[in-house]
């Protein structure tokens, strides 16, 4: 049986999606971060920096949300989480890279201006700089949901549950920026499927 450690407004949003949708047996464990729970040494031989969530499968450990989704969907391919063509599917790991990468670095700092710079003097000014980089990132993938249903086409991926875990967390800026009605319009559609509900109410995201 599969283990997630998860804290609610966090990353572990993505994985939790998938193993709804992948529908085999699987238990939530909470990593309370207000405790400090997520530096204690039985967490940190899961995730050795500490970060959230972390996937336990029998004897085998992974960390971070974009490997684990990775993991979920090579593992059970039925679910075609990873679209089979070869072509789409890089093109769902470039998709996962970038907002990996990028869109989630960006959030992370715009969320927490404080774990970034040691002068409360810079944290507008760190805020300020964030919100147009994401506005800017969000604005790309706006873009390519112009012509498609989900970021691969009309296939639910792994980039999906992904995207929608940035949704979630960025829907305050989601709703102050008019540009990005395609996101809007996608989030409202990701967050009504099944799956994805179930998720929510599970875990109080």
């Amino acid at each position: 049986m599969y283990t997630l450690f998860y804290y609610p407004q966090s990353a572990s949003l993505a994985p939790h999606i998938l193993l709804e949708l992948i529908g085999e047996p699987y238990q939530l464990e909470l990593v309370d971060v207000k405790k400090n729970a997520n530096h204690s040494s039985h967490y940190l031989k899961l995730s050795p920096a500490g970060h959230i969530p972390a996937l336990v499968d029998d004897d085998f450990t992974l960390f971070e949300s974009a490997a684990i989704s990775q993991y979920l969907a090579h593992k059970h391919s039925d679910k075609q989480l990873f679209p089979a063509d070869p072509k789409l599917k890089f093109q769902s790991i470039q998709w996962l890279h970038f907002m990996s990468a990028s869109l989630h670095s960006d959030l992370l700092m715009y969320t927490y201006p404080e774990r970034h710079t040691q002068s409360a003097l810079m944290y507008d000014d760190l805020i300020r700089t964030q919100q147009a980089r994401l506005e800017a990132g969000f604005a790309v993938i706006d873009n390519l949901l112009a012509d498609n249903h989900y970021v691969i086409a009309n296939q639910f991926t792994l980039c999906d549950s992904y995207l929608f875990m940035l949704c979630e967390r960025a829907k305050t800026l989601l709703e102050k920026t008019p540009s990005l009605k395609q996101l809007r319009r996608y989030y409202r559609q990701i967050a009504a499927t099944p799956a994805v509900s179930k998720a929510l109410e599970m875990a109080e995201y």
